[in-house]
């Protein structure tokens, strides 16, 4: 049986996923990094949830389905959400229980927050031979 990944990843943009996904990697988390929500949502079935999903709200296109499918599949404390001025514009996300972390933000802020939120353990890897 396979192990659940540290964190899921959806941000349709690639130039903001790929650098992301490896500042991550460089941390020392198991990442899984998708572009649409049913990839996201395949990473997210019961008995391999992963310890925090993160979303990059700017480019999705309907963040209002992606928000109702993580209030249903992940407790609000595991999701960390990269708003985007306007991007979300019936949602009030401040009342959501999400994490929200507003653009402009950097890869370290995401970091940071995917850190604070999932505490300071990664997955433990293995040494290069």
């Amino acid at each position: 049986m396979a192990t659940s990944p540290d964190i899921v990843l959806l941000a349709p943009d690639r130039h903001t996923r790929v650098p992301l996904r490896a500042q991550l990697i460089e941390d020392g988390l198991d990442v899984i990094a998708t572009e649409t929500w049913p990839a996201m949502r395949a990473h997210l079935r019961p008995g391999a949830k992963p310890r925090l999903a993160i979303v990059d709200l700017h480019g999705l296109e309907n963040p209002d389905e992606v928000l109702d499918g993580l209030r249903v599949m992940m407790k609000p404390e595991k999701v960390l959400l990269i708003g985007a001025l306007g991007s979300v514009a019936s949602r009030d996300l401040e009342g959501t229980g999400f994490r929200v972390l507003p653009r402009p933000v950097s890869i370290d802020e995401v970091v940071a927050g995917a850190r604070s939120a999932i505490g300071s353990r990664a997955t433990e890897r293995k040494p290069l031979p």
